[in-house]
């Protein structure tokens, strides 16, 4: 399932729904298809989102730290054929963040269906 993410000052955001509904969820609203924010509350969900990114990422580095041997061991026995790099959930927020922003500074709503 994809979702997409509109808004009359920004290109439309497509993304898989799982990723969009996790995202919708670090906004704080429901994970509900198809739904909506309204321009009021666009400040406050672009704020929810960059704190819970924000929280991901430290969660990642900690996990990092601690697993950096048996990481290291792990990837040694892949060959480059297996090898998939993980995409972080921050790098897959970056064109919601830019939407919302631009839907922030120009008082617009944000839907997705």
């Amino acid at each position: 399932m994809l979702i997409t993410f509109s808004c009359k000052v920004s290109g439309n955001v497509t993304m898989f729904g799982d990723i969009a509904k996790q995202l919708l969820k670090m906004m704080g609203f429901c994970e509900a298809v198809p739904g909506a924010i309204d321009a009021e509350d666009v400040p406050s969900a672009l704020a929810n989102l960059k704190q819970a990114i924000d929280e991901a990422k430290q969660r990642q580095r900690q996990e990092m730290q601690d697993g950096t041997e048996a990481a290291k061991r792990e990837k040694d026995e892949l060959d480059d054929a297996d090898y998939e790099p993980e995409i972080s959930i921050a790098i897959r927020a970056i064109p919601l963040i830019e939407m919302l922003q631009a839907a922030e500074k120009e008082q617009c709503y944000i839907m997705w269906e």
